[in-house]
């Protein structure tokens, strides 16, 4: 999406001056602050994602993510030098979109930044997903992969859902099981791995080599997005 407005909250000057030259390469408008108080008027300027830095001046940026998520919708990547698995799943609970460990890639960068931009767009809500051989039609519940019906149970099917609509996004365990099985079930992450081990069999042509449902070690899961 040319032309995206970015905003970007960090408050290490090289790292502003970084993404800045990164993101304007791109055709992105891009707007960067220093501060979490900065952050917060700086969403006047309606951004279509924010890039948080966790570790702030002014503010904790758990605390300012649940601030941003109060006031608007916009996709929230974390990029942040802590990447312990309870930071993550934190950040996410908070409402943030996506979580990258500095130091990281360009590309790796740029491409979770297309993912936000598109689902900001709707375009996760297709009707009809195809990824390699793999296609799945929401409006018939069916599911094919080389042109074969893959047969699911309701509930398997109700995972995969929220996966794909949720493509190249980190999903927790805890957001997974509260989604499909309930607000009583969301500790019970030993049985998601079981559940999800056997919805691999079914969906994956190598199930110990994952190309589809990606294991996030420790947090959750992320759908490949379709290219």
């Amino acid at each position: 999406m040319s032309g995206a407005r970015i905003l970007a909250i960090d408050d290490e000057p090289q790292i502003r001056r970084a993404l800045r030259r990164t993101l304007e390469s791109q055709a992105y408008e891009v707007r960067t602050v220093a501060s979490g108080q900065d952050g917060l008027s700086a969403l006047t300027w309606r951004p279509d994602v924010v890039l948080l830095d966790l570790m702030l001046p002014d503010v904790d940026g758990l605390d300012l993510a649940h601030s941003i998520r109060a006031q608007s919708s916009v996709p929230i990547i974390v990029l942040s030098a802590r990447g312990e698995d309870e930071q993550k799943v934190r950040a996410l609970d908070e409402g943030c979109d996506d979580y990258i460990t500095k130091p990281f890639s360009t590309d790796e960068l740029l491409a979770r930044i297309r993912v936000a931009l598109r689902h900001a767009a709707g375009q996760s809500t297709a009707p009809v997903v195809e990824i390699d051989e793999l296609r799945i039609d929401f409006e018939r519940r069916q599911l094919t992969h080389s042109g074969r019906e893959i047969h699911l149970t309701p509930t398997e099917y109700d995972v995969l859902k929220f996966l794909v609509q949720h493509a190249g996004k980190l999903v927790t365990h805890r957001m997974l099981l509260q989604e499909v099985w309930g607000p009583d079930h969301i500790e019970e992450t030993q049985y998601l791995h079981v559940f999800m081990s056997q919805l691999r069999r079914k969906l994956e042509p190598q199930p110990a080599r994952p190309r589809y449902i990606l294991t996030e070690p420790g947090v959750g899961y992320r759908f490949r997005t379709p290219r």
